[in-house]
């Protein structure tokens, strides 16, 4: 295995430094990559990105840290290979698994996990974020993703936002704390979880058509004034049909006379093989 030399600083700490026959140029981006991007949340509920989390990843598998990284770096421009202006474009996707469809657009910022690695950066912040309801890790999303939601908003002259609500009962709900972390200064739309008997969470429904029927009976938008531009925002989308129905009573109450954009924080990479075989 590859040696890893741990330099001591003058305030007792430890720091990993690379050391790799493949050379210093690439040991750079590699730790680049990792420092960007990896974040894992320990069994104990600590919070590790960079080298620190990447090792502790590695060696729990036993793995070469060394060799796993430069692998780590071409898995990531695998999938960076998806990302145009640095979005994903995730309509494709649900043009063969719904229909009809009432979103013009779907974007997700980063694919919530991917092969090998497992969850990526904000996969994970996502899910410890309402698992443990820690609005630290609320904050750090926030941090991640403002500017480019900021980005979307510009370019495609958004003139409201709204963030679809979330199904489970929490005291601290990701998609409200992010909603009022991200100050975006634009109409917000009044979008209303219907409250059931029994709240049934999008994620336990495994059929496509269960879904469906669960956003067509559980949300409902409120919203009384026009827009042109419509932009929906949602912490992850699997099959996409909570955000398309959304989007469908929004068309249905002809609230928007130009484009809905749908963006995820991140989405799921199942079913985008096929973009990248033709």
């Amino acid at each position: 295995m590859s040696s890893w030399n741990f330099n001591h600083q003058k305030a007792g700490s430890r720091q990993l430094v690379f050391g790799s026959p493949t050379g210093t140029k690439t040991n750079t981006k590699c730790l680049l990559a990792l420092k960007e991007r990896f974040l894992k949340i320990t069994p104990d509920g600590i919070l590790q990105t960079g080298t620190q989390a990447f090792v502790r990843w590695c060696l729990a598998r036993q793995l070469d840290p060394v060799k796993t990284s430069v692998e780590y770096e071409t898995s990531m421009k695998k999938f960076d290979a998806y990302k145009k202006d640095d979005l994903i474009d995730g309509l494709y996707k649900i043009q063969h698994t719904l229909a009809p469809v009432f979103l013009d657009q779907l974007y997700y910022l980063d694919f919530y996990s991917i092969e090998r690695f497992g969850k990526t950066k904000l996969g994970e912040l996502i899910l410890y974020a309402k698992q443990s309801q820690n609005k630290t890790l609320i904050k750090l999303i926030a941090a991640d993703t403002h500017r480019r939601i900021l980005g979307v908003i510009k370019r495609f002259k958004i003139d409201a936002v709204g963030f679809i609500p979330p199904t489970v009962k929490r005291e601290v709900q990701l998609m409200k704390e992010l909603e009022r972390l991200l100050h975006l200064d634009l109409p917000h739309l009044k979008i209303t979880k219907i409250r059931t008997p029994i709240m049934v969470p999008q994620k336990t429904l495994a059929k496509l058509e269960e879904r469906i029927e669960n956003a067509q009976q559980s949300l409902v938008v409120e919203e009384r004034n026009i827009y042109r531009n419509i932009l929906l925002i949602d912490d992850a989308v699997g099959s996409g049909a909570t955000m398309n129905e959304v989007a469908g009573q929004i068309r249905a109450k002809k609230l928007c006379t130009g484009k809905i954009i749908g963006l995820a924080l991140t989405g799921s990479f199942s079913g985008f093989e096929i973009i990248q075989e033709v």
